[in-house]
């Protein structure tokens, strides 16, 4: 008999990262959740290590055959998690490490919203014990949580991360999958925003992972090397296209943060300036234009 929770994980040549991320989630305490790893197409032995190490029956491998991108992954991770038959999914990248009861508090706030909930959402606090900055969850379009909203058990917010998230399969089929278009980046933005015009979303405080990424800062083109320059194309067509969606507000949060990005490549020692610029300024202009396809469940 299968689990009413499917963790779907995706990831990426980082299979040290992953085997720890899948024994924190077989860890669980009091509930149990099945894992769905869903691998982009890794070069350094995901695939081995994950069929060697694991249960077949608790941790289910799947190689997508070319590396979709984050938000590629979590599309194809989701809908096939809630055709399988899954009640909840909860999401989460490969170098997530939740603590032994983030899934059980996650429930147990279900309990006491009487399912009134459209996604729930844990704190992720980066290695040293400090909140994740890349991981700091959306009150509204405009402002994020300060630290002083996290001594409420549970908050309200627009906004979430794939850092530990819990979506019900009901919604999903409703609502539809994360944009696999969007290749990386705001992926989770949009998601969690879709849902929130539908149904509320909560951080569950008592719900706890540690996010270890490498580098504890938010995504900052201005600091940018030559090599990773380009990926930022997705991010400023994807922000057009996510907050779009929020009417003025929307607008005014994505036209702010780019006209901040341009300054701030201006004022920053860095190489490829003019580069930089022009990555903002196109990938502005391909959001009025995207149209991405929300895709669907089967029923």
């Amino acid at each position: 008999m299968m689990n009413k929770v499917a963790a779907v994980v995706v990831t990426y040549n980082r299979k040290e990262l992953l085997k720890q991320c899948i024994e924190c989630l077989l860890a669980q305490e009091e509930v149990q959740c099945d894992v769905l790893v869903f691998d982009n197409a890794s070069t350094d032995g995901t695939g081995d290590m994950v069929k060697s190490s694991f249960d077949p029956s608790r941790v289910v491998y799947h190689n997508t055959g070319k590396n979709l991108g984050g938000a590629g992954g979590f599309e194809l991770g989701v809908k096939m998690a809630v055709e399988a038959g899954y009640e909840y999914v909860w999401i989460m990248d490969d170098d997530t490490l939740p603590k032994r009861t983030a899934l059980l508090n996650l429930r147990k706030a279900d309990e006491t919203l009487q399912g009134h909930w459209g996604f729930l959402s844990s704190v992720a606090y980066w290695t040293d014990g400090s909140y994740c900055q890349a991981n700091i969850q959306k009150k509204d379009v405009l402002h994020r949580l300060k630290a002083k909203d996290y001594t409420q058990p549970l908050i309200r917010v627009l906004m979430a991360s794939f850092v530990s998230l819990l979506v019900k399969s009901s919604v999903v089929k409703e609502l539809g999958c994360p944009i696999g278009e969007y290749f990386i980046w705001t992926d989770d933005y949009e998601f969690t925003g879709r849902i929130a015009k539908r149904y509320p979303g909560y951080v569950v405080t008592d719900s706890v992972v540690t996010h270890a990424m490498q580098v504890h800062t938010r995504v900052r083109l201005a600091t940018a090397t030559r090599d990773r320059i380009d990926r930022y194309h997705y991010l400023f067509r994807n922000d057009v296209h996510c907050y779009r969606q929020h009417g003025i507000r929307g607008w005014a949060y994505v036209i702010g943060k780019d006209i901040y990005n341009v300054i701030d490549v201006i004022r920053t020692k860095n190489e490829h300036k003019k580069e930089k610029i022009m990555i903002v300024l196109n990938g502005f202009k391909d959001g009025f234009h995207f149209q991405p396809v929300i895709k669907m469940p089967k029923q």
